[in-house]
């Protein structure tokens, strides 16, 4: 069975590479319309848009840092203008640190700005369209969170503290919008092929060490991520929600 998402509009955050892509390019495929966020390149962004333009789904890319309500409500507001509903949002945009950041040197700024992107991005964008996905009765909400939401992550800490906030969020709110027929869901990524893992791919004792805690032994391509997303944001899980769906090979970290 082809999954199909015609006619429906989807909001992704940080469509422009990686896990969100990878998401936008599949939703595209199975005839959703989309509309992207993207922060700093705005030719990675059109590169996205280009590589779907055969696709039967319409893409559009947007500047917008949903960090700030304002950028979070300028993306909603865009994706209504142009197509008039919302269908689904995927909470994808985040960072992570690359270097590792102990307690006790780890300072304000990088607290705040790894909770602002990965913790506020999500509540920002979510508060935005509900009341959109409340009057249509419908609608799908993803989250990408993460494997360190879900067993912490030593010199990594912020990260894995605003990731597991995103996972009580979606917790919360599957309960609280499911009488509006919203349902909200979360996917939990390992290690996947991006730009944000180069740190640790490009370095042989580093990769072989996350690798071996992998029982597939190799890192997640970001198309294995967005599969789980299109299946959620699809008609073969309408009796989903409060779900977190753990997409790591395996790994025993998460255990």
């Amino acid at each position: 069975m082809r999954i199909s998402l015609e006619n429906q509009v989807a909001v992704v955050t940080g469509g422009s590479r990686g896990i969100g892509a990878a998401t936008v390019k599949l939703f595209a495929e199975a005839g959703c319309n989309v509309v992207f966020s993207y922060l700093r390149s705005p030719e990675a962004a059109q590169r996205v848009v280009k590589t779907c333009r055969s696709a039967p789904g319409s893409v559009m890319a947007v500047r917008a840092d949903v960090s700030k309500m304002a950028d979070a409500r300028k993306l909603i507001d865009k994706a209504m203008g142009r197509f008039g509903r919302l269908d689904i949002l995927v909470a994808n945009a985040g960072i992570w640190n690359a270097d590792p950041a102990r307690i006790e040197e780890m300072t304000e700024s990088q607290w705040d700005k790894m909770v602002a992107v990965n913790l506020k991005g999500a509540y920002s964008v979510i508060r935005c369209a509900v009341p959109h996905m409340i009057q249509q009765k419908r609608g799908r909400i993803i989250a990408v969170s993460s494997t360190a939401g879900q067993r912490g992550e030593a010199f990594h800490t912020h990260y894995g503290a605003a990731k597991g906030g995103v996972i009580s969020l979606v917790k919360g709110l599957s309960t609280e919008l499911a009488p509006h027929n919203i349902l909200v869901n979360a996917v939990a990524p390992g290690w996947v092929d991006t730009d944000m893992a180069k740190s640790v791919l490009r370095k042989p004792s580093e990769s072989r060490k996350a690798t071996g805690a992998i029982p597939l032994r190799r890192f997640a391509r970001p198309e294995e991520v967005a599969m789980p997303i299109l299946f959620l944001a699809s008609e073969m899980s309408t009796y989903m929600t409060g779900e977190i769906i753990n997409i790591n090979g395996g790994s025993i970290l998460c255990g």
